[in-house]
Parts: C-alpha cells; sequence; structure tokens
C-alpha cells in the first residue's frame, strides 16, 4: 500500500440486540443464573460461571444497569477508555475532551486500561451497561468481545488517535504510518544516510509499530535501508531510549542518524549522548515523536513530529454528538501532523 493509499470504509455489520435470555440459551442456564452472574451476587459454581461468560463474550451481550422507565433516559454520560495516565500523551487529549464537554451536560467518565486488553474489555461492558452517550476510546486494538459489544450497541463510537485502520464508527486522529514516512523523507533531504532506529514494545504499541513501517518506506523510495535497531521488549522510557542509544552506538559507530519510536526515547538518547561526549546534531542526529514539552525545553530542542493531542480530544467529542445516528458508512477525521526541525537533526 502506498504512504497516501487508505482503506475503503466499510460499517461493520450490526446485529440485533442480544438479550439475557439469548445468553441464557447459549449457556444452557436459566436467565435468573446470567443475572446473579452478572450482577456478581450469590453462589455461583465457578465451571457455570465459566460458561456463561464464554457466551457473554461470544454473543456480545451487555447488561442494562439503567432499568425500567429508566432505559430509555439518557444517561449524560460519555465513556473515555485510555490506556495510560503516566504517558503525557493521554493527559492532553483528555484536556481536548474536557474542553469541548465543559459547556454542556455531558459527564465524562474516565477508565485506565494499563494496555490490557482483557482490561479493556472488561471496562467497555460496564460502560456500555450504563448506557452513555458516547464512547471515546483509544486505538483500533480490541478484543473480539470488545470489538462484537461497540459494533452491536446503539451509541456513537469513536476510536482516537490513529486512522490507519477501519474504524466501528468514527476514528478521529493521524496517520502513524505517514507520520513515518515523513520522518524519513525529512531526514533524508537533511543529508542522511546511515540510519538507526530505537524503540520499544510493539506489542502493546501498535501505532509505534506503523511509525517504524512508514519510516521503513519511506528510506526504501529514496533507496535506503535501515542499518541497525534496537527495540526493547519493555514500555518506553527514558531510561530504556538511553540504554538502546548505548547499544546502537557501541555496536554500529557508523551511524549517522537515530529515529527513536517516541520522544521520551529520544530524550534517552539525547541523554547517552551527553555522558559519552557525543556531538549532536554533528555527530549523531537524533528524532522523536510526539512533540512533548520536556524535548522542546531542552537546550537544543529535539527535532520530532508533532501530533494534535488536544485536538484529537475535542474533535472525538464534537464528531461523536454530531449526530446520534450511525450513518451507512464510518468516518474519519484526520487531525494532522507537522515535522518540528529543532536542533537535533
Amino acid at each position: 500500500m502506498g504512504e497516501g493509499t487508505q482503506p475503503r470504509l466499510r460499517l461493520p455489520d450490526r446485529k440485533s440486540k442480544v438479550t439475557v435470555k439469548d445468553v441464557a440459551q447459549r449457556a444452557g442456564v436459566g436467565e435468573s443464573t446470567v443475572s446473579r452472574i452478572m450482577r456478581n451476587k450469590g453462589p455461583v459454581a465457578e465451571e457455570t460461571r465459566k460458561r456463561v461468560m464464554e457466551a457473554v463474550r461470544a454473543t456480545g451481550y451487555v447488561p442494562n444497569k439503567i432499568a425500567g422507565s429508566l432505559a430509555s433516559l439518557d444517561s449524560h454520560l460519555v465513556g473515555v477508555v485510555i490506556p495510560s495516565l503516566s504517558n503525557i500523551v493521554f493527559p492532553e487529549v483528555l484536556q481536548g475532551i474536557h474542553a469541548a464537554l465543559r459547556d454542556g451536560e455531558n459527564q465524562p467518565v474516565i477508565s485506565v486500561t494499563e494496555y490490557d486488553m482483557d482490561r479493556e474489555e472488561a471496562v467497555v461492558r460496564g460502560l456500555l451497561s450504563w448506557k452513555p452517550g458516547a464512547i471515546l476510546i483509544a486505538g483500533f486494538e480490541h478484543t473480539d468481545a470488545t470489538r462484537r459489544m461497540l459494533i452491536q450497541s446503539d451509541i456513537r463510537v469513536v476510536e482516537m488517535m490513529d486512522i490507519d485502520a477501519v474504524p466501528i464508527d468514527i476514528a478521529v486522529g493521524m496517520s502513524h504510518r505517514r507520520a513515518g514516512y515523513a520522518t524519513g523523507r525529512y531526514l533524508v533531504g537533511r543529508g542522511y544516510r546511515r540510519f538507526g532506529y530505537a524503540g520499544h514494545d510493539w506489542t502493546a504499541d501498535r501505532r509505534a509499530r506503523l511509525r517504524y513501517d512508514g519510516l521503513v518506506d519511506g528510506l526504501r523510495d529514496a533507496g535506503l535501508t535501515i542499518t541497525a535497531e534496537a527495540v526493547a521488549e519493555a514500555p518506553s522510557s527514558v531510561g530504556v531510549g538511553k540504554e538502546m542509544t548505548a547499544r546502537l552506538c557501541a555496536e554500529h559507530p557508523e551511524l549517522d542518524v537515530i529515529v527513536y519510536s517516541n520522544d521520551d526515547m529520544a530524550v534517552g538518547g539525547i541523554f547517552h549522548c551527553m555522558a559519552a561526549n557525543i556531538t549532536i546534531p554533528d555527530r549523531l542526529a537524533i528524532f522523536g515523536f510526539n512533540g512533548l514539552d520536556i524535548g522542546r525545553e531542552l537546550p537544543q530542542p529535539l527535532s520530532t513530529i508533532r501530533s494534535n493531542r488536544f485536538l484529537i480530544g475535542r474533535t472525538a467529542v464534537e464528531k461523536a454528538f454530531e449526530s446520534p445516528q450511525r450513518p451507512p458508512e464510518p468516518s474519519v477525521y484526520d487531525t494532522g501532523f507537522e515535522v518540528f526541525a529543532g536542533a537535533t537533526a
């Protein structure tokens, strides 16, 4: 797929609403047993609980905690599901969400998954049971059960941060593959030819992998490749970035630039260079991703890609409430990015 190619958008199939009766029949138990298990009330055999929960996940069933005549009322809640609060990227998204909701009657309910897909599934099931006005959720990566629940719900669903896949309903964010491609083309234009890459765990961070893939595409189109790479099986951090940089510099002193999976990692690279008396960018150039404050405040501002995180949060709310009904086709809103030249590359 070329740099500018986008997948054809198609709304996932939606089935009729799943009831407690459907779950009970699938699990071979009574409806009252399903209700007890979903409310976590009373003793239930572990084997029965397991069988019922397997039926719940397979059908996408979500209990309704706003019962009876209240079921038709708007709860004025907006579910917000993010993987982390310690990563500064997501608090800035939350600022945009709060800014968009500030003068209205809807209130956000924020849940943090710590990059655990099973935890995300439990969180989404709980949020949907309260009939929120919308759910804003980070990324496209979900368990099959989570995706099934979101598809079958009758609310607006916004998948934030990324637009490199087909959304369930609405996607708001940037193309990380194009950001990686732009990184490669920018650095080639600056005269760099011997590229290193320092990254963190791709299993938990699909978007970092997309940027890497885009970087590879950009270099390939210039007739180049990545000379060496060091990818840690750990979350991103300044310390991990410092460690990966030390490894690359020791094993491949010929590198003239290192691209990092994000700014945290890149700042670690700068710290290693300072300790090892490696001049930046004359001896080694450093390039990050995100445009964090820490990078801008360094004595040599970090060269990076700036993403519009506040805009992502604000736009997610605006698009979620433009219309109460899902349109026939999903929608994608590109908040873009910019290359910040900085002083390190």
